[in-house]
Formats: structure tokens, C-alpha cells, sequence
């Protein structure tokens, strides 16, 4: 499994925690392109990035990380193809990959502490799509990219 991960300057400390996460997952290998330092940085240009790689096959799945979460998630949602959900409970990471086929999480850095993180990224990762009558549900919120 490839995953990227984009983060903004509020979340340099969680980014960190979730990397060191992920390297203990043999089966998983992470590419960081977010921030690594504090002077600021635009959470939009992080989002797209991670967006476009994932649509663009480099990529199984996004993670995006900024200080609630939200910024991140609905910049990533306007690339077309992306259906990224910001969660702060493992449930919601769950069911967003069984019945919404997400495929970016997004997480706050304000929001969660990292060992919820670890948690909530677990839950997303380790959870397949069912498909059936989810995915007529998913086709018809991708039809509407394209009204």
C-alpha cells in the first residue's frame, strides 16, 4: 500500500507521531510532501498535491493533516475523483472506507492527539470498501462532479 501524506505547520508534531506510526507497518510505504517547519504554509497547496497523486495512481491513499482538518478536506474535495472526509473518531474512519470509499483522511492536529490519530489512521487503513449498494451511492456522488 502507498500512501502520501500533506500536512500544513499546525500539524508538523502529529505528521511526525503518524510517520513513525506507519514505518512499523512492513506492508506500507509513506511519502512525505508536507511541511517541516513552522513559518506558515498554505493548507491548499498541501491538499492538492496529495489529491492529484492519489487520482493519479501514485498513490493508494492520501493523509492530510492541518489544524482541524477541515481546510484540508474541502480543498481536496474539489479535485475531481477525490472523496476525502475529515474524522476524529475511528467509526467515522471506518464506515467513510466501507460505505464511502473515501480515499483521503483528513485529521486535526488541534482536534486529535496522536494516539487517537494512530487509532482513527488504523481504522481508515485497515477497513475495505463493501461496495454493492454503496457503490451505486459513491457513483452517483461522482456524477456530480461532472454536472
Amino acid at each position: 500500500m502507498k500512501i502520501v501524506i500533506g500536512n500544513d505547520h499546525a500539524a508538523i508534531e502529529l505528521k511526525s507521531h503518524l510517520l513513525e506510526h506507519l514505518g512499523t507497518k512492513t506492508d506500507i510505504v509513506v511519502t512525505d510532501i508536507g511541511a517541516n517547519d513552522r513559518s506558515g504554509a498554505d493548507y491548499p497547496e498541501y491538499a492538492y498535491l496529495v489529491a492529484k497523486g492519489v487520482t493519479a495512481g501514485e498513490y493508494d491513499y492520501g493523509l492530510l493533516l492541518c489544524g482541524t482538518g477541515a481546510g484540508m478536506c474541502i480543498a481536496a474535495n474539489k479535485v475531481n475523483g477525490i472523496r476525502a472526509v475529515v474524522c476524529s473518531d475511528t467509526y467515522t474512519a471506518h464506515l467513510s472506507r466501507e460505505h464511502n470509499d473515501a480515499n483521503i483522511l483528513c485529521m486535526g492536529a488541534r482536534v486529535v492527539g496522536s494516539e487517537l490519530a494512530k487509532s482513527i489512521l488504523d481504522a481508515f487503513l485497515d477497513a475495505e470498501f463493501k461496495g454493492g449498494r454503496h457503490r451505486q451511492r459513491v457513483e452517483k456522488v461522482m456524477e456530480i462532479e461532472d454536472r
